[in-house]
């Protein structure tokens, strides 16, 4: 486990977003987590 960064998604911001995600296909499953995604999308946001 990494340690978690000031920009990471809270348990609370996950619930709200989670549904909005498409699930993953049987035949393409998704090689990384969804929300480890949106972290890094947030913490490049964040950092510029």
């Amino acid at each position: 486990m990494r340690k978690p960064y000031p920009s990471d998604m809270t348990d609370e911001q996950w619930a709200a977003l989670e549904p909005l995600i498409p699930v993953s296909s049987p035949r393409r499953p998704r090689d990384v987590e969804m929300r480890e995604g949106l972290n890094a999308i947030l913490s490049h946001s964040h950092s510029g």
